[in-house]
């Protein structure tokens, strides 16, 4: 039951990072005024270099490790490497995963230049 609760946190975390980036430019277009909120551009951004930092750094998530020792079990590799896996059946390597946390990290940042936020007052 905890290592469930665990996966649903994370399983946010990695739909909060990936969703926001398209809400943002859709709703720049449609001109919702929130998707240009400073506090939450913050959080996004900082997620996914956290993410980019850890990988690079060959650090697997903490929440990954936490689940694993709660189900009992070591995977040795990182959440997202992992799940890839078992939905798609993929044996890549880790760098691949790593690149692509820095290529989306370096995404968000160009998002936060291209939609910049604005601070509320």
């Amino acid at each position: 039951m905890a290592a469930n609760a665990i996966l649903i946190i994370h399983v946010a975390i990695v739909l909060f990072i990936t969703a926001t980036v398209p809400l943002i430019y859709i709703g720049a277009a449609l001109k919702w005024s929130w998707v240009r909120d400073r506090r939450w551009r913050v959080v996004h951004v900082g997620a996914i270099v956290l993410v980019a930092a850890e990988s690079v750094a060959g650090i697997i998530c903490p929440l990954t490790v936490w689940e694993d020792r709660v189900r009992g079990e070591s995977s040795g590799s990182g959440f997202i490497e992992r799940w890839v896996h078992r939905i798609m059946f993929y044996q890549l390597p880790t760098w691949v995963f790593t690149a692509a946390y820095i290529a989306f990290a370096i995404f968000v940042v160009l998002t936060w230049f291209a939609v910049p936020p604005i601070r509320r007052t």
